[in-house]
């Protein structure tokens, strides 16, 4: 396996738009042996549950335990970014041994500094993608807009970034629905491993 990735795929979009649905799905037509998702914000709640002493595990949920600690944990964790855009990046791919596979799904990239940490460090091989659903679609999934989040930068900060190499959007009902971009992403990926 190579010491660093073959391709990074960034997936970004706002709360319910299924981010995580949608990067599951793709990790599971994936072989495990070369793919791994990376959740940036896994060592953020994982620190966040340590200092506070709550449950990490349902953190990691979509969850009302995780929105009632959301505004704090994104307070704590903006002030742990000032000082160093990267930790959060760098605990995360170790926490998740990305190192090990030559394709990672990063899930859940929030902000500019995260889109311009990976340019640098892993430019020739990330492929971003903006994951969109209607506020229509987002409500059917349970969001309800939440001053201090839904306006705060963890959700809008990569509003006015248009230079994504895919956006897909994501009103589907079915799981079909999402085939014909499940697939194409899989085959980029395969296709990149063919260059090892």
């Amino acid at each position: 396996m190579p010491e660093n990735p073959a391709v990074i795929l960034l997936f970004s979009g706002k709360r319910k738009s299924g981010k995580d649905y949608i990067t599951d799905l793709l990790q599971s037509r994936l072989d495990n042996n070369v793919s791994k998702i990376i959740r940036l914000s896994g060592p953020i709640k994982q620190q966040f549950a340590l200092n506070n002493n709550l449950d990490y595990e349902k953190l990691l949920t979509a969850s009302d335990y995780k929105e009632k600690y959301r505004l704090e944990m994104i307070s704590w964790s903006e002030a742990k970014r000032r000082k160093d855009n990267g930790f959060f990046i760098r605990a995360a791919i170790e926490m998740y041994e990305g190192t090990k596979y030559p394709i990672w799904i990063v899930s859940d990239m929030r902000r500019q500094s995260d889109l311009q940490w990976f340019k640098e460090h892993y430019g020739n091989v990330i492929y971003s993608v903006r994951i969109k659903a209607s506020i229509e679609t987002r409500e059917k999934r349970g969001w309800i807009f939440k001053p201090g989040v839904d306006d705060a930068e963890s959700e809008c900060d990569l509003d006015n970034v248009t230079d994504w190499d895919q956006e897909i959007n994501n009103n589907t009902e079915t799981i079909e629905d999402l085939d014909p971009v499940l697939n194409q992403l899989k085959n980029y990926c395969i296709s990149k491993l063919k260059h090892l």
